[in-house]
């Protein structure tokens, strides 16, 4: 692809993420994160209805009436954008592949934080830390965030979670917003796959020191099977290759009965973990989910 047809798809993407980015979505998120403090303004004549804590003592006391201390919070934040890249990502049994639908939702989701002026950075990742972007600011730097998210060519093909966590703790020292995109796929060939203990362990120490969020990817063939006679499955990861015969119902029972099992596990470890994320199919409208999470956090506040 020449650099004519990469400036091409990433202003496509910029016109249709910047459509989704309604009011309503920028508003949502402007609420759902808080900014690190509240920093001194000004100092006002007290009037009914002030909270008496904020009343200055010392400028009373000179100008023989009450006057109350005036805080604005330091709303800029900085926004990390965490994808895993790895080879399960390419797969797509419909218009978008995994990759594809996780480039769209971190565009989203880095308008929504530009509009309300905040930093926002890119960490790629497989088996290994593939790219890193500090956090800036500005549409020429949200325009490289996206170029490199479609065209980014990894080298590793598996999947380790902690490598980038660990990296990422190490290099942004201060509080910042985390979404981690992943189809979680670890060590197993199915989707959300929760058996890796040290996964949920390094998701709740990275949202210790950070505000993380996780965006679980999936592909409607992950949970269920057609019925379309032999086939071979290969691992994109791995490179094994299993053989299914699709024909008998007991199979494609027992693939969609662990494909559900896995993902009530991923859900209940998160849980309990008090991990905030959402789900995103390939198949399905993801804003919804994106709106409902944002609504969730803001009534924590």
């Amino acid at each position: 692809m020449n650099t004519a047809d990469i400036i091409k798809k990433v202003r496509r993407l910029e016109i249709r993420t910047r459509r989704l980015v309604t009011d309503s979505v920028t508003g949502a998120y402007y609420s759902s994160f808080k900014g690190r403090g509240m920093d001194f303004e000004e100092v006002r004549e007290y009037a009914i209805g002030d909270d008496v804590r904020t009343i200055d003592w010392n400028v009373s006391a000179k100008m023989d009436r009450p006057f109350v201390k005036v805080f604005r919070e330091e709303r800029e934040l900085t926004l990390m954008l965490l994808v895993d890249l790895s080879a399960s990502g390419v797969f797509g049994s419909v218009d978008q592949s995994k990759r594809e639908r996780a480039a769209e939702i971190a565009s989203v989701i880095a308008f929504s934080a530009s509009q309300n002026n905040d930093k926002v950075g890119l960490l790629l990742y497989t088996d290994e830390v593939e790219h890193y972007i500090p956090p800036k600011k500005g549409r020429r730097h949200i325009l490289r965030v996206i170029r490199d998210l479609l065209f980014y060519s990894p080298r590793g093909k598996g999947t380790r979670h902690k490598v980038a966590l660990d990296y990422l703790n190490r290099v942004q020292r201060r509080k910042c917003v985390i979404f981690l995109l992943s189809d979680f796929m670890e060590n197993e060939h199915s989707p959300l796959n929760a058996k890796d203990t040290a996964l949920y362990t390094s998701l709740a120490l990275t949202h210790q020191r950070h505000d993380l969020v996780s965006i679980a990817l999936s592909d409607p063939r992950e949970y269920e099977l057609p019925e379309v006679g032999l086939i071979t499955l290969e691992d994109a990861e791995t490179g094994e290759l299993v053989e299914i015969d699709t024909s008998s119902r007991s199979v494609r029972e027992r693939y969609k009965q662990r494909a559900q099992e896995r993902r009530i596990d991923f859900q209940t470890n998160m849980r309990k973990k008090g991990l905030d994320w959402i789900e995103a199919r390939t198949d399905q409208p993801y804003l919804p989910a994106l709106r409902q999470l944002f609504a969730r956090r803001a009534s924590r506040h």
